[in-house]
C-alpha cells in the first residue's frame, strides 16, 4: 500500500520501492505503455499521459498487460 491522490503519485511511490517496474508500465515520456491497462476501482484509466485520474485512500489500482491479437 502506498499513498497518493492521483494515479501518478501512487505509481511513482511504487516505483520508488520497485524501480524496475517503471519501464514495464510507462514509456520514455511517462505515459502508460500501449499494451498496458490500468484500472482504478474497476474503471479504466482516462488520462494515460499525465496520469491525473484521482484516487481515494481506499482505492484499488490494478495494472495489467493488455491482450491483443486474434
Amino acid at each position: 500500500q502506498v499513498e497518493g491522490s492521483t494515479v501518478a503519485e501512487v505509481l511513482y511511490a511504487v516505483f520508488a520501492e520497485l524501480p524496475a517496474l517503471r519501464g514495464y508500465v510507462l514509456d520514455d515520456q511517462g505515459a502508460v505503455r500501449t499494451h498496458v491497462v490500468i484500472f482504478v476501482d474497476g474503471t479504466s484509466l482516462r488520462d494515460r499521459k499525465q496520469l491525473s485520474d484521482s484516487v481515494r485512500p481506499e482505492s484499488e489500482i490494478f495494472v495489467m498487460q493488455a491482450l491483443s491479437g486474434g
